[in-house]
């Protein structure tokens, strides 16, 4: 299986690599339009912050590769918020993947922000992007924007109010947990995300 691993400048591009690597797949690195062909899966990660990772897609092409592909696509942390018509983050317009924004996450007591840690998912709808994913499953969290919860969210989580924890429309899909870090789900999800037929 061709899978394209998006390089834009995420500091868990490594990460993402080994646990496709774990997978039994070997991803390509992909940095600008010209190096993304035509794969089986894109996957686009992401840690840092919305407008910095928007103008390095911009810099390779790639923002305008990622809007015309048809290949099904899984966003990760921030690279679930770049799917997103714009970010609150930096006030920057994204990939339009996805209607809707993303908004810094409310603070409030005892409620911190950043949210960095396990938090449970709670699914939503039934999808093959969670097959084999128990509701209330655990996966790792390290955001401080998040997405609403709305028709194209499948599983949603909690930290001073619901969120979108994964997303899918048609052939792009989304997670703002990390699933690389996210032992058995997160694995799981991965593992769904490269069978599902698109």
């Amino acid at each position: 299986m061709d899978v394209a691993l998006v390089d834009a400048g995420g500091a868990n591009l490594g990460s993402v690599r080994y646990a496709l690597e774990r997978l039994g797949v070997s991803p390509r690195i992909v940095p600008d339009a010209a190096s993304l062909g035509t794969p089986d899966r894109i996957i686009l990660p992401g840690v840092g912050a919305a407008a910095p990772a928007m103008a390095a897609l911009a810099a390779g092409g790639l923002d305008a590769a990622l809007r015309a592909s048809t290949v099904p696509l899984i966003g990760i942390c921030l690279g679930m918020q770049l799917l997103y018509a714009r970010s609150e983050e930096g006030d920057v317009a994204c990939l339009g993947l996805l209607p809707g924004s993303v908004r810094r996450m409310p603070a409030s007591p005892g409620i911190r922000i950043p949210h960095m840690g396990w938090n449970r998912l709670r699914l939503l709808r039934a999808s093959p992007l969670l097959g084999g994913i128990d509701d209330g499953a655990w996966a790792y969290f390290v955001h401080g924007y998040a997405a609403s919860v709305d028709a194209a969210c499948i599983a949603a989580s909690d930290h001073g109010g619901s969120f979108a924890a994964v997303v899918q429309h048609g052939h792009v899909s989304g997670a703002q947990f990390h699933p690389e870090r996210s032992a058995l789900a997160g694995a799981r999800m991965l593992r769904n995300f490269l069978e599902c037929t698109p």
